[in-house]
């Protein structure tokens, strides 16, 4: 028995490590099955993912188009059960459909357009090629036409909904704090360039002197839709906030087209009246204070309705302002009262803005998105109202010629007005380039003309039609060409400062 149990200890230490080994081989065993385990359930969890991405029922960006696709199809499908033939080829509403999707397109694949170290270019411009090629490809325009009388109701409303983004972007305060410069900065530019432009066209074109101011303001105006986000860009990153320089620009912009659009309503009532200069003159004084008068009462009604126990007022807010607007800008061409409907909404948008406070920015939220409608349609019809076949064989270099000559002046006038303001040689010169673009108010004061010469004065066609080229052809050199000044020459001409030092007042004007 004293032999064996030195033996049997042995015999236990011996047993010792192989039980050791065969615990390690046990968790060895057990990690290789957690492992496989672990892999196994990322493969499955990897797995729908990649099922999900070639799934059968399509998924991303080809489901996104399918949708577009068929929701196009069946607004086709719901406009061909109520009008029937209209939507058919030949009709006006597939003209406008064509039109309008074909621009959406336009401006999409301009925004896809990226070129390193320059400014994104105004999808506007690709909208307007896009009505250019419309009516100029063969087959294509013979069956994408739309009635004159519905094109100008919809530039009509179009311009209404301009000029109440415009009424509500007056920043009161802004306008305050820059007082001179401001009204300098927005009137100065544009009455010149509206004289130097009847002087030129006059000896350049043949046109008669009503004829050349009404081209004139037509060109008077710069776009917001250009200026607006490049100024925007420019103060976020702190350039020219020091001064106030984006700020200047932003708040003058409104007013500029304010200023041109009720020059060209006066001189259109001029050039196509009957009567003597004297007597337009008092008419469109006449429109002039209805529009005012009206205006002020309509706007004062909007401060205090809808009242503030309602639900949902900036909504009902933004409903009666565009009712009211539009009804006085299309019911004044009906009665006569042709710069009367416009004033009216300026002034309407701008009083009832007063008494808004913070609800003003959500009301022109919802008009903004009634104008990402009406813009494609504005740009693609004026594009599709520019025919080269129609074109002269000068036509172009004269248009073009004049077109410049007198923004050459505009800018220089621009440099002159600004010495007086306290801003460096640099700044000078930013502020004039960057006083150039032009887009929305030429899109719909050139074709305004046009329809107006069609329905009361055949004879006076050929004018008009030059005002539209001009008007089409600086919508087309001005507003790319501009954008690229602004975001170029902004970071290497103004000084930058960090913005959370200064205290930046950022007016509430909204794209358009």
């Amino acid at each position: 028995m004293y032999t064996i149990e030195p033996q049997n200890e042995h015999l236990e230490d011996k047993n010792t490590p192989s039980s050791t080994t065969l615990q390690n081989l046990k968790d060895s065993n057990n990690k290789h099955e957690e492992t496989t385990e672990t892999v196994l359930s990322q493969t499955e969890e990897t797995k729908p993912q990649m099922e999900k991405k070639y799934s059968c029922p399509p998924q991303g960006i080809l489901n996104k188009v399918i949708t577009n696709g068929v929701a196009f199809f069946m607004i086709w499908c719901v406009a061909w059960s109520f009008s029937g033939p209209e939507v058919l080829p030949g009709g006006n509403l597939f003209g406008l459909l064509i039109i309008f999707h074909s621009a959406i397109i336009g401006g999409k694949l301009l925004e896809l357009i990226r070129i390193p170290s320059v400014p994104q270019l105004p999808p506007l411009l690709g909208m307007l090629l896009a009505g250019f090629a419309i009516r100029n490809v063969p087959y294509l325009s013979d069956y994408t036409q739309v009635n004159s009388t519905w094109s100008s109701i919809l530039r009509n409303t179009a311009l209404t909904v301009i000029l109440i983004q415009a009424g509500l972007g007056l920043d009161p305060q802004a306008l305050k704090n820059l007082k001179r410069v401001c009204l300098r900065l927005a009137m100065g530019p544009c009455l010149m360039e509206a004289c130097s432009t009847a002087f030129i066209s006059h000896f350049l074109m043949n046109f008669p002197w009503q004829w050349g101011f009404l081209l004139g303001f037509v060109l008077g105006a710069v776009s917001p839709a250009v200026v607006v986000p490049s100024m925007l860009l420019l103060q976020e990153n702190g350039y020219g906030i020091k001064k106030g320089i984006p700020t200047l620009l932003i708040a003058a912009s409104s007013m500029d087209d304010i200023i041109a659009i009720t020059g060209f309503n006066t001189f259109l009532s001029i050039v196509f009246s009957s009567g003597g200069i004297l007597k337009n003159v008092l008419v469109s004084f006449r429109d002039i204070f209805i529009g005012v008068l009206a205006g002020a009462i309509l706007g004062i009604f909007l401060q205090y309705f809808p009242s503030e126990d309602q639900t949902k007022r900036p909504l009902k807010r933004a409903f009666l302002i565009s009712s009211l607007s539009v009804s006085a800008v299309l019911g004044g061409h009906r009665i006569g009262l042709h710069a009367a409907g416009g004033l009216c909404t300026l002034v309407l948008s701008f009083v009832a803005g007063l008494n808004w406070s913070t609800e003003k920015v959500r009301v022109q939220r919802i008009i903004k998105t009634t104008w990402h409608v009406f813009q494609p349609l504005l740009f693609g019809l004026v594009g599709s109202e520019v025919s080269v076949a129609s074109l002269k064989s000068n036509a172009i270099g004269i248009c073009v010629a004049t077109m410049s000559l007198a923004l050459l002046i505009r800018i220089s006038f621009t440099f002159v007005l600004m010495c007086f303001a306290g801003f460096s040689f640099k700044e000078k010169i930013f502020i004039a380039l960057s006083w150039m673009p032009k887009a929305t108010v030429q899109a719909v004061l050139g074709p305004l003309a046009l329809e107006t010469a069609r329905i009361s004065a055949p004879h006076l066609e050929s004018y008009s039609k030059d005002v539209m080229t001009i008007a089409f052809l600086a919508i087309l050199i001005t507003a790319p060409n501009g954008a690229l000044i602004i975001g170029i020459l902004g970071p290497k001409i103004l000084t930058r400062h960090d913005p959370s030092k200064i205290n930046v007042e950022l007016t509430k004007v909204e794209l358009h």
